[in-house]
């Protein structure tokens, strides 16, 4: 989906916490509920990790935003740390897949907007596609963390 180097995961997310919000959802909600669910973790703040942290919130943001504009709403949100790593899953009412958006228009000028998924698919280390049982998907994007250090 987002280019022919993208891995699918299939690691297991065992003995994390989760945070989940259902329902609508702004984006700014989601983005309080990433910035809750990475504070806890160890190590504290270092360029790295806020680094991190900030891609992380940029990619929710983006999910949510193509979510509310072009699939029907959210229908789900779920953040998953682990040590190395957060699983943002953003789930909606659309059965289409996103599609990358060309950069110039047709005079060759720069668009405004349109860059969400090129966003999520360039900061994300995997993304996961999933048809969904009841319709529409859930895409999970997989955000690297740097690991603590311990002094």
């Amino acid at each position: 989906m987002c280019g022919q180097d993208q891995r699918s995961a299939t690691g297991t997310v065992a003995d994390s916490r989760q945070v989940v919000s259902t329902g609508p959802g702004s984006p700014a909600d989601i983005r309080q509920a990433v910035r809750h669910a990475l504070a806890g973790r160890s190590g504290g703040h270092t360029r790295d990790a806020d680094a991190a942290v900030g891609d992380a919130l940029l990619v929710a943001s983006e999910l949510v935003t193509n979510a509310m504009l072009h699939g029907g709403g959210v229908t789900a949100f779920e953040v998953t740390p682990t040590e190395r790593e957060v699983h943002l899953s953003v789930s909606d009412r659309s059965d289409r897949l996103p599609v990358p958006v060309r950069r110039v228009d047709d005079a060759g000028r720069l668009r405004v907007g349109g860059h969400g998924w090129m966003i999520v698919c360039t900061l994300a280390s995997d993304v996961v596609i999933s048809n969904l049982r009841a319709g529409g998907k859930r895409i999970t994007a997989v955000m690297p963390l740097p690991t603590s250090t311990r002094g």
